[in-house]
């Protein structure tokens, strides 16, 4: 169990990493609310991934913890992890999915596009992927998207 708590701690420094690095954009914007109904639906699903996936990855680890076992081999490590992932030709087919989409994907998506649109250190989101979910960057990226986009509008003139 300790190696969950030392990953949802980094998952936690990354997180507030990338928010600290992009202040301007985490900002209340200057007119309407905190939040838009949107953010919240992206955090809300971000924040579900992680209870989703965490719920899993702890009644793994519980299963099969085993007296001097560690990360590295027994039938709680991480090799056994992933071999577990790829046991059915079902559950690797998904998992290769995943794979592909977390380890390429998402990574050319945020820090290409990230940089593009001005957000400071956007491979921090790929880098939360590995304590938190996938979903969870992938939503903290929409949510990131869609407060510029609130910081963008409330700089434009309005029409009269």
């Amino acid at each position: 169990m300790v190696s969950l708590l030392v990953h949802a701690v980094l998952g936690l420094i990354v997180v507030a990493w990338l928010v600290a690095s992009n202040r301007t954009i985490f900002s209340r914007p200057a007119d309407g609310p905190l939040f838009s109904p949107l953010e919240v639906v992206y955090y809300v699903v971000g924040v579900a991934s992680i209870a989703f996936g965490w719920y899993f990855n702890i009644r793994f680890v519980a299963e099969n913890a085993t007296a001097g076992g560690n990360l590295i081999h027994g039938p709680g490590s991480y090799p056994n992890f992933i071999r577990s992932q790829f046991a059915t030709a079902a559950s690797g087919s998904g998992i290769s999915d995943y794979l592909i989409a977390n380890v390429i994907l998402l990574p050319l998506f945020t820090i290409i596009d990230g940089y593009r649109r001005g957000i400071r250190r956007p491979w921090l989101y790929f880098l939360s992927s590995f304590f938190t979910s996938f979903s969870f960057p992938l939503a903290l990226y929409f949510a990131t998207l869609e407060r510029q986009r609130r910081h963008e509008r409330s700089r434009q003139p309005v029409d009269a």
